[in-house]
């Protein structure tokens, strides 16, 4: 039987991918919505905070669960990427990613489309990786 955090940690995994699926079909289906989306991130103190708790959360869970995942040295390497950026982030005052943000994803949001196919295809992978390394 399964620990609490490790079912805890699995489903955070599943629940990422599940988000950049539905990220993904917004992007395809409404992009206006998704592009207002993508540009709340790091627009306040209070969100930078949650984003960066978000991030630390799902990146333990990667690491957590890579063993249990499809190619465990891939999702182990990208909880890693997410909790050792997201401590970069931390440690720099918030107004930097505030101003980063602000002249960033304009521009990345021109590729709306490709953002979309980009985290339908990232969101599948996550959830075949757990339904294949579960089935293994």
């Amino acid at each position: 039987m399964a620990s609490m955090i490790e079912t805890l940690t699995l489903a955070i995994v599943v629940l990422t991918g599940l988000y950049f699926c539905a990220l993904g079909a917004a992007a395809l289906v409404v992009p206006s919505q998704a592009s207002r989306f993508l540009l709340g991130f790091a627009s306040s103190q209070r969100f930078h905070y949650i984003e960066l708790l978000i991030r630390l959360v799902v990146g333990g869970s990667f690491v957590v669960q890579a063993s249990h995942l499809l190619v465990p040295a891939a999702f182990r390497l990208f909880g890693l990427v997410l909790l050792i950026t997201t401590v970069c982030l931390l440690l720099l005052p918030w107004e930097w990613h505030h101003r980063f943000a602000r002249q960033a994803v304009p521009r990345a949001t021109r590729y709306i489309t490709l953002i979309g196919l980009c985290s339908l295809a990232l969101g599948g992978l996550i959830l075949a990786a757990v339904i294949r390394g579960n089935a293994a």
